[in-house]
């Protein structure tokens, strides 16, 4: 070899590449790829699970006689005076380092010297990150579970309150049957309920360590994975190698659970928009939930539910996101999976966000009682009554929607309600309609008749407030 060629091999040794990989390398990566590559900028939101997997990391090799009780206790007090100086924010990141875990492990290298480097020993960035998306997900969770069972809480007051608040319900947007406020209220509490039992079981398979998986075969190290997912509470150890690191299950199931409760709180929105509106008038939204027009001085425009309402597609679309990003990846872990972290951070982040905003205002709502009260009182709802009624009179309930229809018909033409012709005018349509008919053809007659277990009557939902008040005290 000539002089020249040693030359450039020594200055080749020398060029600065990245620490956690640069040995193989002969130049440093270009400043764009650098940047490209690089997730810090988002992911060092984890910073404080990638410290408690590290803690219990080395308290593991500890334990396996790969650290001295001494270097054990160095790289415990150094993650945590990093963690300090993260929340201080007096840590400066660097997107050289890529990641969240390089950047904290070079910090814990520049403060306790060549000890911060063994803490690598027996693990990858592979399943380290996959421990902390875990870890991460399973704090969110335990934080969003108790603001939904705020907004359920709430939801559950306010309809002991509307039990017997009587309103049109609808199908195809048209006046179907009376039913009650509570009642009605009490519906989206269902669609919550399920929805806490999606979130929790999301929570179950979550809840399993992926650390000790290394980069995809495992470690030759004496590891001992039951201690550290004891350590970091989870259930168990995974069973797989290969799966560990490249499973990102538990964020499409997250993602999932989300974009079915955004739906159900878009549902929600869809009425509460309607029902602000002068076509309707049946709530009032206090003004804080509010905003006005530029340049309509009279508007009040309830942007909150329509947030709610906008912002499931935009929860939806992390969803997509997410499925089209795992749909192809071979076994194991692929740079790819570096892509799941946006759309998951900003799905928890708009679930949560939206759900405080909808457990602070649902308690709030104002129910316009005659005006939900006339709405329901026009569009003929009690004509499924007055049909139920002439079949317990012995009429065959086709031969009594026949009837019925006639008689809609004629209050159409005379500009009447059921419940507002005279005796004579009801029995020209059938001559088993007697006086009673009357007390089946107000609403107040037809939201009580409805008195069995689902049904709309006052008596009804109270006790149905009543079971799912018990069911959130079980939580």
């Amino acid at each position: 070899m000539s002089k020249t060629e040693n030359s450039d091999t020594n200055q080749a040794s020398n060029v600065q590449t990245n620490q956690a990989w640069g040995g193989r390398f002969n130049e440093p990566v270009d400043e764009f790829v650098a940047r490209f590559t690089a997730s810090v900028t988002f992911d060092q939101r984890l910073y404080r699970q990638d410290i408690q997997g590290s803690i219990a990391h080395a308290s593991m090799l500890c334990e396996a006689d790969v650290l001295t009780a001494s270097e054990r206790d160095q790289i415990i007090l150094g993650l945590q005076e990093i963690e300090a100086h993260i929340e201080a924010g007096e840590f400066t990141w660097s997107v050289p380092l890529e990641d969240v875990h390089m950047n904290i492990e070079a910090a814990l290298t520049d403060k306790i010297g060549i000890v911060g480097k063994k803490l690598h020993t027996g693990r990858s960035r592979n399943d380290q990150v996959a421990t902390d998306i875990r870890l991460w997900l399973r704090d969110q969770i335990d934080h969003i579970a108790p603001i939904l069972t705020r907004l359920q809480s709430g939801l559950i007051d306010l309809a002991e309150q509307e039990a017997a608040t009587i309103m049109p319900g609808f199908t195809h947007l048209q006046t179907a049957q009376p039913v009650t406020f509570g009642h009605h209220l009490l519906a989206w509490n269902e669609m919550l309920e399920r929805d806490y039992s999606r979130l929790q079981d999301c929570r179950k398979r979550l809840n399993q360590s992926p650390l000790g998986a290394a980069a995809l075969a495992g470690t030759t190290y004496p590891i001992d994975r039951q201690f550290t997912a004891q350590a970091l509470a989870f259930d168990k150890p995974t069973e797989n190698s290969l799966d560990s690191v490249s499973d990102r299950d538990f964020a499409i199931e997250f993602c999932a659970f989300a974009s079915i409760l955004m739906t159900h709180m878009s549902r929600m929105s869809e009425e509460l928009v309607l029902w602000t509106s002068a076509q309707f008038q049946f709530i009032n939204l206090p003004d804080r939930f509010c905003t006005g027009s530029s340049i309509m001085p009279q508007k009040k425009n309830p942007d909150v539910p329509e947030l709610g309402r906008g912002k499931t597609g935009r929860v939806n679309g992390h969803l997509i996101a997410l499925l089209t990003l795992m749909k192809s990846q071979p076994l194991a872990y692929n740079k790819d999976n570096q892509e799941d972290k946006e759309p998951l951070f900003d799905a928890v982040d708009t679930v949560r966000d939206c759900l405080r905003a909808f457990a602070d205002m649902i308690p709030a709502i104002e129910s316009r009682k005659d005006m939900m009260y006339e709405a329901a009182r026009r569009g003929f709802s009690t004509a499924t009554d007055l049909a139920d009624y002439l079949v317990r009179k012995g009429i065959a309930f086709r031969d009594s929607h026949e009837i019925v229809g006639k008689s809609v018909a004629y209050g159409l033409a005379e500009n009447k309600d059921l419940s507002e012709m005279s005796l004579e005018e009801l029995q020209q349509f059938s001559s088993e309609i007697s006086a009673d008919v009357f007390d089946v053809l107000t609403l107040e007659g037809s939201v009580a008749a409805r008195n069995h277990l689902g049904g709309t009557a006052p008596t009804q939902v109270v006790a149905a407030a009543g079971r799912a008040k018990g069911r959130l005290t079980q939580r």
